[in-house]
């Protein structure tokens, strides 16, 4: 599978559950369990794209749409990636379906929706363009293979951008 279709897949999953959220709001037990698989799929999923798909745009990429390279598509999604986990891990520490929770989790959700329209307006076009198709099924393996290894429980550390960039820019 293609890293940009397994990507999308994650997309329309990610948007599926913030609205699952939605529809068990009063559900405390189902709201507490689909939050859970939201946050690990949420967590495993930026690792798998730091971990497979940003390294190889730092490479390649050239930019596209709204965006001057590949540098600023990718320090704009580590960023957001880290916005979303600190939305998240706030609505962790509160109390399921409390307005607080709520708060954190409508957070993440803008954080989280920003960041999909962006990616899927900016990095995966790039990446189609300068990534060939061979290479992208084999990092589509290597992410799909990370997130089953990894998406009922994971964690991911914050980023620091700037590292991040100099180390996978080589």
């Amino acid at each position: 599978m293609d890293i940009v279709d397994a990507i999308l897949h994650d997309h329309a999953d990610q948007r599926r559950l913030f609205a699952a959220l939605d529809e068990a709001r009063g559900d405390i037990d189902s709201l507490g369990k689909i939050f859970d698989r939201l946050r690990n799929h949420l967590e495993s999923h930026a690792q798998a794209e730091e971990n497979f798909f940003y390294p190889q745009l730092l490479r390649d990429g050239e930019g596209a749409a709204d965006s001057d390279s590949a540098e600023e598509t990718t320090e704009d999604a580590i960023d957001d990636h880290n916005e979303i986990a600190e939305a998240m891990e706030a609505a962790a520490k509160l109390t399921v379906g409390s307005q607080e929770w709520w708060d954190q989790v409508d957070e993440a959700n803008v954080r989280n929706s920003k960041h999909l329209s962006e990616e899927e307006r900016q990095g995966l076009p790039d990446f189609r363009r300068t990534v060939d198709a061979e290479l992208r099924r084999t990092l589509g393996v290597r992410y799909l293979a990370f997130q089953s290894a990894h998406d009922a429980d994971y964690t991911r550390r914050k980023k620091d951008v700037d590292s991040y960039i100099e180390e996978n820019a080589a």
